[in-house]
């Protein structure tokens, strides 16, 4: 007899033109394992594992994308190089292997990087206008119209390499997002000023993948509230602003939003209706299909430590609620899949039981 959770969650989605088996994803996770920028096979194993056990589609941790500013660690992957590249191909066919599809998530930090920094210790710290996280001025170099098309072609020639779509990383405080958030742009040309026109350079990134891929080629952005140490912080205050920011995105191309919560359950406009989160508002407002995530299966959300707090196993019976109620179409799956590489598929045939807690040993190791 099936269990509840996998007639709710063991459903094929089609996201365009990948076909993903069921509503399960693993979110992006930075693992800082691949030295060089390079992926090599115990990250493709890493990956593999989770699809064998029923994960129905990977996104792959943040990738630095091809221009000297987007990083600061060269352990961080990169999708740009050719042994870089190459070891991306070989990830992507171990996950197809084990049945599952997979996306790479493209990033760039921005403002967030520390001039210096590896891979490439010459390049500056930049953003739309060199205004930091905390709203410190002259914290590095604004970028001028030029440099914006140089990175807007960085991610559009990313090369895709068999993956069956793509996530722009437009969450947390990174790049695409401190052009989104009012507090680090403060440009005056047509990047800047109202909510429309800060969507502008993240609209263009996704044209400009557009233009690369085929018509029904998948492109996913994630964007979030919440910035890294700034858990209040908000894009678009109320749905109206909401709606605002996403439609010249979705109009832009975007397939499918991932919508980052830290709590799943939490609803993003009380004020408005008591339940409805992030990503039932981004698919309310838009139209479009929505992943939701957030301390999905641990009891405690993410903490400013990084990855560093233990969260105990808890059940997902509010998840499924909102799911079959359609508020959302997947979920993505962070630090319990981390933890326990089989969760989906202890998950989906009822085994609860066997579910491995979360600590910060998880992220030590590619296991």
């Amino acid at each position: 007899m099936s269990t509840r959770a996998e007639q709710v969650l063991n459903r094929p989605l089609a996201l365009g033109s990948a076909k993903i088996p069921n509503r399960l994803a693993m979110a992006p996770m930075t693992r800082m394992h691949s030295p060089g920028g390079v992926p090599g096979p115990d990250v493709a194993a890493y990956y593999a594992r989770r699809a064998a056990a029923g994960t129905g589609m990977i996104i792959t941790e943040g990738t630095y994308i091809g221009h000297p500013t987007a990083g600061e660690s060269d352990q961080v992957p990169r999708f740009a190089g050719t042994e870089q590249l190459q070891g991306w191909g070989r990830v992507a066919q171990e996950v197809h292997a084990a049945g599952a599809a997979i996306m790479p998530q493209l990033w760039h930090i921005g403002i967030q990087r520390t001039a210096g920094a590896p891979p490439f210790t010459d390049a500056p710290s930049v953003g739309p206008s060199g205004i930091a996280l905390d709203g410190t001025t002259g914290a590095g170099t604004a970028l001028t119209l030029a440099d914006i098309d140089d990175l807007i072609a960085s991610f559009a020639q990313a090369e895709h390499l068999g993956f069956d779509g793509v996530e722009l990383h437009g969450a947390h405080g990174y790049l695409i997002d401190q052009f989104l958030w009012q507090r680090t742009n403060h440009r005056t040309d047509s990047y800047g000023g109202d909510p429309v026109s800060r969507t502008r350079f993240a609209a263009d990134i996704v044209e400009a993948v557009r233009e690369k891929v085929s018509a029904d080629f998948p492109v996913l952005l994630r964007f979030s509230q919440w910035k890294a140490d700034h858990y209040h912080a908000q894009i678009a205050p109320t749905p109206e602003d909401l709606d605002t920011v996403l439609a010249p995105l979705a109009r832009a191309g975007v397939t499918a939003f991932h919508a980052s919560g830290r709590r799943y359950w939490e609803p993003a406009f009380p004020e408005s209706d008591p339940d409805l989160n992030i990503a039932g508002w981004a698919k309310k407002v838009t139209g479009l299909p929505a992943i939701t995530v957030g301390s999905v299966g641990l009891d405690g959300v993410f903490a400013p430590d990084r990855l560093g707090r233990s969260a105990e196993v808890t059940g997902i019976d509010a998840l499924l609620d909102r799911l079959e109620a359609e508020e959302f179409d997947m979920v993505a799956v962070g630090r319990a899949l981390l933890a326990d590489p089989a969760w989906a598929e202890k998950v989906l045939s009822g085994r609860g039981d066997d579910l491995i807690s979360y600590t910060k040993d998880a992220v030590r190791t590619l296991h």
